[in-house]
């Protein structure tokens, strides 16, 4: 078995409207997420070539402009469409998403993590 390796991309900040509640998502909320994109990067480590790897400023634009795109009532459902435009561009062969909120009084966030594969069924 291949062991991947991972470009992470922690704690990006970005700006939604998510919750099940309209007033929640009446204005964007400050969002912290986390993208492991697991992939081959020995080529990448060899030859010096942007090529060979992902992009992670490519995948931050990608994660920003999903969180602004529409309002969600999930951050489960955020979190999987991140996961989804990562595969659909060839980013990852495995993608980790962690979508992290902070409204739940008396918690320092709460938090989605799932992971998707492009060999996934769904």
């Amino acid at each position: 078995m291949i062991t991947m390796d991972r470009i992470i991309i922690s704690d990006l900040e970005v700006e939604a409207r998510v919750g099940v509640t309209e007033a929640e998502r009446a204005q964007p909320q400050r969002l912290l997420i986390t993208v492991e994109l697991e992939r081959d990067l020995r080529q990448a480590g060899r030859t010096d070539d942007l090529l060979a790897t992902a992009d992670y400023a490519a995948a931050a634009r990608l994660v920003r402009e999903i969180a602004m795109a529409k309002p969600r009532n999930l951050l489960e459902a955020f979190a999987e469409e991140l996961a989804q435009a990562i595969l659909s561009r060839k980013l990852a062969n495995t993608v980790t998403v962690e979508v992290k909120k902070f409204s739940l009084p008396k918690t320092r966030f709460v938090a989605v993590r799932l992971t998707r594969s492009r060999q996934d069924d769904g």
